[in-house]
C-alpha cells in the first residue's frame, strides 16, 4: 500500500547478521527476522519493533500470534474441512498464513499481493516464501492489483495490510471492498484483520451482509487484534462456535452489528 513517509530501500544494502537474527532497511523501515529460541523452526518478524508475523518452518500448522488463530478459526469452518482453497492475500509479512493454508488444505493456490518489495525478498531469501507450496508472490499496490485479478476467482481473501500499527489507507474504503466483492465467488469469505474497536466499516457491511468479529475479547476492555469475517452468504456459525470454544487462548465469535 501506498505511503507518503517511506524508508529509502538500497536495492544493494546487505541485511545486517547476528546469530538468529538478520535485519535489513525494507520500505516501511528496519525489517528483522529473529529466531525463537524456545522453538526449533520458529521466527518472528517485526518491522520497526512492531510484531508483524511468526512462523514456524517445521510446524506451518502452529499459529503463534493471536490474529492469525482467529483467521484459522474463521476459515476452519468453512466445510469441506480439508478441501483445497484459492486465496489472495493482501499483505504478505511472513506468509504464516499462505504456510498454515498449505498444511492444513493441501493443494490451495496463494495469490500474495505485497506493497513492500525489499520486504518480500527479505522474507523470501530467509523464510522460503515463493517455496510455500501453491504460493506466487507479486509485488504491488493491493488497491491497484485487486483490479487486475478475474471475477469470482477466490475462495477467500485475506486483507492484513498495516502501515505500522493502522490499516493501510484505502482498505477498508468503498472501491476496494467492491473488488473483494467481484474477485471473490459468491460463497466467498473476506477476512480483514483489525485493530481496535472495528469502526469505519460501512462501506464492508453495505456490500457483505452476513459478519462476525473474531477475537480474545473475553475480559472487559480489549483492544487489540480482531478478524472480521464477511460473507454474501450466511457464516457456518456453529462451526465458527464450536472451533472457537475448543480454542486456547480463549477465542470469541460474536455479530458485528456494526457501529
Amino acid at each position: 500500500m501506498s505511503n507518503s513517509s517511506e524508508a529509502p530501500c538500497d536495492e544493494d544494502a546487505q541485511p545486517e547478521r547476528k546469530p538468529g537474527r538478520v535485519t535489513r532497511e525494507v520500505r516501511f523501515g528496519l525489517a528483522e527476522l529473529a529466531a525463537d529460541e524456545e522453538r526449533a523452526g520458529g521466527w518472528f518478524l517485526r518491522v520497526n519493533d512492531i510484531a508483524q508475523s511468526y512462523v514456524d518452518l517445521e510446524d506451518p500448522s502452529h499459529l503463534e500470534l493471536d490474529y492469525m488463530r482467529y483467521l484459522a478459526c474463521a476459515i476452519d469452518a468453512r466445510e469441506p474441512a480439508a478441501a483445497p482453497l484459492d486465496v489472495v492475500h493482501i499483505g504478505g509479512g511472513a506468509g504464516t498464513f499462505p504456510r498454515y493454508l498449505a498444511a492444513v488444505r493441501p493443494g490451495s493456490r496463494h495469490l500474495v499481493i505485497e506493497a513492500d518489495e525489499a520486504l518480500a525478498e527479505f522474507v523470501d531469501l530467509h523464510l522460503g516464501l515463493r517455496a510455500v507450496p501453491g504460493v506466487e508472490l507479486r509485488i504491488g499496490d493491493g488497491l491497484a492489483e485487486i483490479a487486475t485479478l478475474a471475477a469470482d476467482s477466490a475462495d477467500l481473501l485475506v486483507a492484513d495490510a498495516f502501515e505500522g500499527l493502522r490499516i493501510a489507507p484505502g482498505i477498508t474504503g468503498a472501491e476496494f471492498t467492491a473488488q473483494v466483492a467481484r474477485v471473490l465467488r459468491p460463497d466467498g469469505i473476506y477476512l480483514l484483520n483489525l485493530i481496535g474497536s472495528g469502526r469505519g466499516l460501512d462501506a464492508i457491511r453495505a456490500v457483505f451482509p452476513h459478519r462476525v468479529l473474531v477475537d480474545g475479547d473475553v475480559f472487559a476492555g480489549y483492544v487489540g487484534n480482531r478478524v472480521l469475517a464477511a460473507s454474501r452468504v450466511p457464516l457456518p456459525l456453529d462451526a465458527l462456535h464450536r472451533i472457537a470454544s475448543q480454542a486456547w487462548p480463549p477465542t470469541r465469535v460474536s455479530p458485528d452489528a456494526g457501529e
